[in-house]
Parts: C-alpha cells; sequence; structure tokens
C-alpha cells in the first residue's frame, strides 16, 4: 500500500513521540503534509518535530495528556487553527498495563479507558466538523487485542475492540457523507511501548503463548505505511474496515 499525495493537506497524529505514531507522522510529512503531533512525552515529541521538519513541510509540535477530554478538544482546534484545515486524525496513542484482573487498581483501569477508547472518542467528536469540509479521513488504531483475548490485558482488550466497534459505528453514521473512517488492528511490534512492559512475575506464561506471532513481530514501518495510506485519498475505496496488520495472529 502506498500512501497518496498529501502536498497542501495538515494532519493530527497522536502518540507521535515515538513508535508507530513518530513512524506515522514522519511517513505522512514525507507524503507532503502538514503535521500536528501529540503526546504526553514532550522530549521524545521534540525529536519527532525535528524529523517532520527535515522533511519541508510545516509541523506543530503539540504536547498534551490526552486522559483529559479538554485536551482532546483543545488539540484538534490548535491543529486546524495552525494549518487553516484538517484533512486527517491518526488516533494512534495508546496504553498496556498488564495486572490480574482482581488486583487492577482503579486509576490503571481509568487510565486506560481514557486513553485507548475516551480520548480516541473525543478526538473524533471535534475533528469530524473539520474533516467533513475537507473530504478527510479517520484512521484508528486498535490491535490483535480486539479480536482474541488475552490474558492480564482485560481492560488493554476491552478498549481496543470497543475502539473497533466504534470506528464501524462512526462509519455506518457517515456513510453518506464524504469522510473516510476506518482502523488498523497490529499484531505484536517492538515499540517503545511493548518494550516498557513487564510481565506478572505469578503470571502463567503458558497462557501468554496464546498470542506469541509464529511468524515474528510485525514491523512498525509496515504498519506506519498502512495507517498513512488510509489517511491519504489513495484509499477512498475503504469506508469501515479494519485492516489487520499481524502476520496472520488473527487467522485461526
Amino acid at each position: 500500500m502506498q500512501a497518496g499525495d498529501m502536498t497542501g493537506k495538515a494532519v493530527l497524529v497522536t502518540g507521535a513521540a515515538a513508535g508507530l505514531g513518530r513512524a506515522t507522522a514522519i511517513r505522512l510529512a514525507r507524503a507532503g503534509a502538514d503535521v500536528a503531533i501529540v503526546d504526553i512525552d514532550a522530549a521524545n515529541l521534540a525529536e519527532t518535530a525535528m524529523a517532520i521538519e527535515m522533511e519541508g513541510v510545516r509541523v506543530l509540535n503539540r504536547p498534551a495528556d490526552l486522559a483529559a477530554r479538554e485536551n482532546c478538544l483543545a488539540v484538534v482546534a490548535d491543529a486546524a487553527a495552525a494549518f487553516g484545515r484538517l484533512d486527517a486524525l491518526c488516533n494512534v496513542a495508546g496504553i498496556m498495563i498488564p495486572s490480574h484482573t482482581t488486583s487492577m487498581s482503579a486509576e490503571a483501569y481509568e487510565k486506560t479507558i481514557a486513553i485507548n477508547l475516551s480520548a480516541p472518542f473525543y478526538l473524533c467528536q471535534a475533528a469530524i466538523p473539520h474533516l467533513l469540509e475537507t473530504d478527510g479521513a479517520i484512521v484508528n488504531v486498535t490491535s490483535c487485542a480486539a479480536f482474541r483475548g488475552q490474558a492480564y490485558f482485560a481492560a488493554y482488550c476491552a478498549t481496543k475492540a470497543g475502539l473497533t466497534h466504534m470506528t464501524k459505528a462512526l462509519a455506518m453514521e457517515y456513510t453518506h457523507k464524504p469522510i473516510r473512517i476506518n482502523a488498523v488492528a497490529p499484531g505484536g511490534m517492538m515499540t517503545t511501548l511493548a518494550s516498557n512492559i513487564r510481565l506478572l512475575e505469578d503470571g502463567d506464561r503458558s497462557l501468554l503463548s496464546r498470542i506469541s506471532p509464529l511468524r515474528g513481530l510485525v514491523e512498525i514501518d509496515e504498519v506506519a505505511e498502512v495507517v498513512a495510506f488510509l489517511a491519504t485519498d489513495a484509499a477512498r475505496a475503504f469506508h469501515g474496515a479494519c485492516l489487520n496488520v499481524d502476520k496472520g495472529i488473527t487467522a485461526d
């Protein structure tokens, strides 16, 4: 899949400080888009901003905690104001907190819901009026966990399944409008998020084999290419789709 030309267009990418978010933002910049980038990690977000500037496009570096609804609404408003338009929203930001379900703290649970499910909803809510004006696109990053249960990640799985179905519901709601709304469900990637996860010492390792990729981890750039493709007019035939980029882990 090859991203279309985004010259003169503007996109908003969340979770852009590292990993898939950074790779997606840079890929869209290479396609010619001006890029607004958002993440709570201000230091690494600044590095992403420099990489985008090297592509010769404009960048809006906007550190923010997307767990708060008002921040979600503000970053969309700032992106539209900075570039005078908004052509795509890529909801990439996400968190994973392993826990036995009976011992997961309310804080950890609420944070997972806030970042993985509520933030994409509020960002879509704010972005849709702008995207309707530009025949734009929304790309939500879900996970293979939306389709396969993962031990010790009940909250994470719930949010990704919810985001996948939210994507389809939004696509139905806007079937007769010139906006495209799709999702990408990656398999395991060696992102900063994944590398920072510490498995439970008392967890049953045999349960984790169910989600182990037989063909190995998915390359971040491969997933970024699909996300970027769906954000551009090259993917105008896609609406309400969820593309699984997981090396076959959900094939069974």
